[in-house]
């Protein structure tokens, strides 16, 4: 995970090394992270001497700790390979480097038995390797084609959107898609995992969208005749359940880098764009004076409604006298974060309430784990991001009381190596997002999310490690101990202490289309809000 996190923010490569068998196993969570969000990774792991290895008997193991762990990462990996003869050690690694970085990125696992590891080896007998031998050519696509087919979408639309997605930070193409969304003065959306590619006061942003996102977003989604989306795989959380009824009126321009992205028939795109996010996107732009849309202030009039009446943070939420809400927590900490801060949340409730409520500043990152998403992830991921900016960017980790309690023992590698790490824990003292669920479709019965579970004193567990720990109990408190935690030289650990009943909200309903979401607004005010015809299942309030 630490390792997953360095190559996200880079610029080198994110390296992982561990032992044969259980350490090689408990390498699998961080690899899917980097699988599932295309993140490049090299994976080195120890295996047992060859003359040890069980071949083709049938036992379960011969020499110990044995594991064929290539065999197992291989489909969560781009490339698993086990050397078997010394000489080829500096070919394979080479290899992988390059599998990891091309293409759609992805982890990569040399697997190195021991004896080959103390091997001496002459340098005259090491084998390079050379790229041309994979021979991994892109299909050329007719990008004039696919750029003229755009724009008479374009220019027949009266409501356009572009939908961001993380193939954008992949492709580094942040710039060029700035200038493309003023050139043509479209309404953008974005994914969670591309939040921070626009700060939160870029005039053509809307919010993020998906079942966990802004009514603002959504009803702009469902509303628009043209959706162009770029870098953004249309995955479950982004489309909700029926990936019919998403863009439904809409025609749809999908730009991703995989194939199989475009092919899977989740989504149906009317135009199929297998291309890198920056190619595309420059290429629109380099033709932008032959895009004739339609006037778009009454559109665009229609998505400042929504982002006024609708806002993430309402105001009743301040008023809170016992505990502190989250959504409170995230504005006023988004007030006093520096603009070079990276912003790592884990999995889970206190994911949610970031992602919906966290006010980005330009030059800001936020990233998790998005596609794995592991409870765990946002403290050993701010380690690797600490290491990977030399300690000299603001890592501000949020987590929950239940993902904490997965790599707390990560505290001692903070303290060992004084990373100046702001760790806050969102701490309901439950598995909060289970709860709701819970409440939704289980009569409330709290089975292993509040019964039965149960949380440490995180404050004495951080000071036993070594790391300065404060606590907050209300909103009285906020302004001055998140100011107080910002301002710390060294690690520091803050418990935010929420209400075990504290909901997320928005959120959409198993069964509604991605307009609808929960809590339902009244009928004839959903109505209001819908340019297209609303589906039947949103005609009544009830299941």
């Amino acid at each position: 995970m630490a390792a997953d996190a360095y190559s996200r923010v880079g610029p080198g490569l994110g390296v992982a090394l561990a032992t044969s068998g259980p350490g090689a196993t408990n390498l699998i969570t961080g690899i899917c992270c980097s699988w599932f969000d295309s993140i490049p990774t090299l994976l080195i792991t120890g295996q047992v001497n060859t003359k040890e290895q069980r071949g083709e008997l049938k036992v379960r193991q011969l020499g110990f700790q044995e594991t064929d762990i290539v065999e197992i990462v291989k489909p969560i990996t781009k490339y698993a390979y086990k050397i078997e003869n010394p000489q080829e050690i500096k070919y394979q690694l080479q290899k992988a480097v390059y599998i990891a970085k091309s293409q759609r990125p992805g982890p990569v696992l040399i697997d190195i038995p021991i004896n080959i590891q103390y091997a001496k080896i002459p340098k005259a007998k090491l084998k390079s390797f050379d790229a041309k031998e994979l021979k991994l050519k892109d299909k050329k696509i007719n990008i004039e084609k696919i750029i003229k087919l755009t724009i008479d979408l374009i220019n027949k639309s009266s409501r356009p959107v572009i939908l961001a997605g993380f193939g954008n930070h992949l492709a580094n193409s942040e710039n060029e898609l700035h200038r493309l969304v003023e050139k043509l003065n479209f309404p953008v959306v974005t994914t969670w995992s591309a939040t921070d590619l626009f700060p939160k006061d870029f005039k053509l942003l809307v919010g993020q969208s998906g079942v966990y996102g802004s009514r603002a977003a959504n009803f702009t989604i469902q509303n628009c005749d043209l959706l162009i989306s770029v870098g953004a795989r249309l995955d479950t959380r982004q489309t909700g359940g029926n990936p019919k009824a998403y863009a439904r009126n809409a025609k749809k321009v999908v730009v991703d880098i995989d194939s199989a992205e475009l092919t899977k028939g989740w989504i149906i795109p009317d135009v199929k764009v297998k291309s890198d996010a920056k190619i595309f996107v420059k290429e629109l732009l380099s033709n932008a004076n032959k895009i004739k849309a339609a006037n778009l202030e009454n559109w665009l009039a229609k998505i400042e409604i929504w982002k006024s009446k609708y806002p993430i943070v309402e105001k009743r939420y301040f008023s809170q006298k016992k505990f502190v809400n989250p959504y409170v927590f995230c504005q006023v900490l988004s007030t006093q974060l520096p603009a070079d801060a990276i912003i790592i949340p884990d999995e889970g409730g206190n994911l949610t309430w970031v992602m919906q409520s966290i006010q980005i500043k330009s030059g800001q990152r936020l990233f998790s784990a998005f596609g794995n998403s592991p409870m765990g992830y946002a403290l050993p991921a701010s380690i690797g991001a600490s290491f990977a900016t030399g300690g000299k960017r603001p890592i501000i980790c949020i987590t929950g009381d239940g993902g904490l309690q997965l790599n707390i023992q990560e505290f001692q590698v903070i303290v060992n190596h004084q990373l100046p790490i702001k760790i806050f824990i969102l701490n309901n003292k439950s598995y909060g997002i289970i709860k709701q669920f819970q409440d939704t479709w289980l009569g409330s019965r709290y089975e292993a999310s509040q019964k039965g579970y149960s949380t440490p004193d995180f404050i004495k567990v951080a000071k036993a490690y070594g790391i300065s720990a404060v606590q907050i109990k209300n909103h009285k408190e906020l302004k001055q101990k998140i100011k107080e935690v910002l301002n710390f030289k060294g690690p520091i650990f803050c418990d935010v202490l929420l209400d075990p009943d504290q909901k997320i909200s928005p959120k959409l309903e198993f069964g509604r289309p991605l307009e609808d979401l929960g809590p339902l607004l009244p009928r004839e005010e959903f109505f209001k809000n819908m340019i297209i015809k609303p589906l039947t299942q949103s005609l009544k309030l009830k299941r």
